[in-house]
């Protein structure tokens, strides 16, 4: 809700009479002299955006989402994890469901339920302007006494009238970004691209981290990012991938059509930015010559169905992390998380045929 505008102080009526001794020194001028002076109305100060919603309105809304999320994720039912979820946090989650229900009953582990924990959550609730779609960050931990270690936005739908979790990243350490908080305790939004003030902006950070998994970070990745665990470890899976299959086979990464192109930034004490943002990535990997094949594993099973492949390509949608300096100096992506969310690939010639 916003806070109503003050409106301008009311000035005195004119001095007459009595009131003119009391201006003795500085004289007193009639009604209808010109020369008289006349207070001016003092501006108010504009006040503050709005914050997204109260701290004890976002618990709630934890709570809810924990709560049905539970629902949804006993029985795999996409219709009402919906309600609580959206953009690329539910194609990932959907894709659990997927890879899960393409087990033997046998092979799939039972569900355990879960919660967040209020008492160690620490919310960044930004104050948002008029029209600016509503939406929170919270740093969150599964486990009761355990500090927080991933990091969650949640977003407002409009047309369902609903809060919804939209991005969760499990971070590399328990150091928490520096968010600036103003005196209530809220926290600040800024533009997460074309943002001026800021060393890089979320596409830019996308482009980073598709170049380390498809380059090892050659053309931008080691330019937008200082080393991190979370850079390193997207370096590596490039570099382990170039050797995967030896002789017999290649293993390469590339980006892919992303739909998920939303992205939300809270200013940080140093005057820089955190950032999160999504991206889309595939990996392909394929026999060098024929005569070979690739089986797909049992978590393929949902996508490829045990059938032998020549080639498998891979779609993965990840949530990313980044602080970002307001100096040009490097950024720090500080987590990232991953799921496959499809497999496909042709079938050997001879299952082809077969079919």
């Amino acid at each position: 809700m916003e806070s109503p505008i003050r409106t301008a102080r009311r000035t005195s009526p004119l001095l007459t009479g009595a009131t003119c001794l009391v201006l003795a020194l500085t004289g007193c001028a009639g009604k209808d002299d010109p020369a008289q002076a006349r207070p001016t109305p003092s501006a108010s100060p504009a006040p503050k955006p709005a914050p997204a919603l109260s701290a004890a309105q976002a618990r709630d809304v934890i709570t809810r989402y924990s709560k049905i999320n539970n629902e949804a994720n006993a029985d795999r039912d996409r219709r009402q994890l919906d309600t609580v979820e959206d953009g690329a946090l539910y194609a990932m989650s959907v894709s659990d469901y997927t890879e899960t229900e393409g087990l033997p009953a046998a092979d799939r582990e039972p569900y355990k339920p879960w919660s967040y924990d209020l008492a160690s959550a620490k919310l960044y609730i930004p104050r948002l302007a008029d029209g600016q779609d509503r939406w929170f960050a919270a740093a969150l931990s599964s486990e009761k006494g355990k500090a927080p270690s991933r990091l969650a936005v949640f977003a407002e739908q409009p047309r369902h009238k609903r809060w919804e979790m939209v991005s969760v990243v499990d971070l590399d350490s328990q150091q928490l970004p520096d968010v600036a908080l103003d005196r209530e305790g809220y926290a600040t939004a800024v533009p997460a691209n074309d943002n001026k003030h800021l060393a890089a902006d979320a596409d830019l950070l996308r482009t980073a981290v598709l170049d380390n998994f498809s380059t090892g970070g050659t053309n931008t990745g080691t330019k937008v990012f200082a080393p991190t665990k979370a850079s390193k470890r997207q370096i590596k899976v490039h570099s382990d991938a170039a050797t995967r299959f030896g002789d017999k086979g290649t293993s390469v990464f590339d980006g892919a059509d992303n739909r998920f192109t939303d992205a939300y930034a809270l200013k940080t004490a140093d005057g820089g930015a955190l950032i999160l943002f999504s991206h889309t990535h595939t990996q392909t990997d394929a026999v060098a010559h024929s005569g070979l094949q690739i089986n797909p594993g049992k978590d393929d099973r949902a996508w490829l169905h045990d059938v032998p492949r020549t080639s498998i390509t891979y779609t993965f949608v990840c949530n990313d992390a980044a602080t970002v300096p307001a100096k040009a100096q490097p950024s720090r992506l500080i987590g990232y998380t991953c799921a496959r969310t499809n497999a496909s690939g042709p079938p050997l010639p001879s299952w082809t045929a077969r079919a």
